[in-house]
């Protein structure tokens, strides 16, 4: 197919893209009867408008927003020097962090490949030997390099899935993310047991948060509330479980499609930061749960020497300024009680 045939289609196909958020502006209209938030290109996945992938190693341009995006993959397949599966709820962080990185290591500067889906999903795809399918495109990357929450990295380490010892660098607090202006006056945990607030929140299957999400529900309301927001909200459709909540949440609440979400804090602000129509409602200390996140090599990793340095990278003051600009902190092992 010429270039000027693929352009044809990316247009035609943005015509078909353009009608989605018009219909979801319509349906937030008339259930809340307040002016829904404005739906543009920039509001749709990828949100770093390719910032992820060096310039300099770029080739034809077709990405359709809401239509054909690969999102969640970044850099380049073409012989990588470095693979790194990272879970997905940093995946703002990387596009900094890669370029500090190739900074300080010019050998590797357009040889990185990254993905930032889940992290359950991410183990799933090692299992496989490294092999996915994403909408049409089946493909094989192998990691040299895990970064998820700290006990599931040392859980990989015993059972000999990754080469030890696991490497923290930094934590991360729960908050509910909301649509601008708060519609449904989410004001704390308990909230969102109430009925008719509609949820988006991550899947326990494979998203490691649910579990630190579950607890802080618990804090705040007993079982009952861990019950009502993952189990009976579940079964009446109030509650969506997502897929990628890093993506999928934000866009639903923007869509009208949800009223609330608990998601990291650092993802709240990221989406404040991008300009996005969001906000959030602190979760109180006593209710809150700490995440410690850490990486480490895959076992007989094809480029074993660039995992090592990576590890060194990410725990390093100029990758802890990166991820503080996001509301992360450095993991302090003495600081912290009760993190996972």
């Amino acid at each position: 197919m010429t270039r000027s045939r693929l352009r044809i289609l990316a247009a035609s196909l943005a015509l078909l893209a353009a009608a989605a958020p018009a219909l979801a502006a319509e349906g937030y209209q008339a259930r809340t009867g307040a002016a829904p938030p404005r739906f543009d290109e920039k509001l749709f996945p990828p949100w770093q408008h390719g910032a992820n992938n060096d310039a300099e190693h770029r080739g034809l341009e077709f990405t359709v927003p809401q239509v054909d995006v690969m999102a969640d993959f970044h850099g380049s397949l073409d012989d990588p020097k470095l693979v790194l599966f990272v879970g997905g709820n940093y995946f703002f962080a990387m596009a900094p962090l890669v370029k500090a990185f190739e900074v300080e290591h010019p050998e590797y500067k357009g040889r990185l490949f990254w993905e930032t889906i889940p992290p359950g999903l991410l183990v799933d795809q090692m299992k496989s030997g490294g092999t996915i399918t994403v909408g049409n495109m089946t493909f094989t990357a192998k990691a040299d390099v895990y970064l998820a929450g700290l006990k599931k990295v040392e859980e990989l380490v015993k059972d000999g899935t990754l080469e030890g010892p696991a490497v923290p660098y930094v934590t991360n607090t729960l908050t509910i993310m909301v649509p601008a202006g708060n519609p449904a006056r989410v004001a704390d945990l308990a909230d969102l047991g109430r009925p008719g607030i509609r949820l988006a929140m991550p899947n326990p299957a494979f998203e490691g948060i649910a579990r630190q999400i579950k607890a802080s529900l618990t804090k705040a309301g007993g079982q009952a509330l861990a019950d009502a927001v993952y189990d009976a909200k579940v079964k009446d459709g109030s509650t969506i479980l997502t897929h990628i909540h890093h993506r999928q949440t934000p866009l639903f609440l923007m869509q009208g499609i949800a009223d609330a979400g608990v998601t990291w804090q650092s993802e709240a602000m990221f989406q404040e930061q991008a300009g996005h129509p969001i906000s959030h409602v602190d979760i109180p200390a006593k209710d809150n749960a700490t995440a410690i996140y850490g990486g480490a090599a895959v076992k007989d990793a094809a480029h074993h020497e660039a995992a090592k340095t990576w590890l060194a990278f990410i725990a390093s003051p100029t990758a802890l300024r990166i991820f503080e600009g996001y509301g992360f902190k450095p993991y302090d092992k003495g600081g912290i009680a009760g993190a996972d």
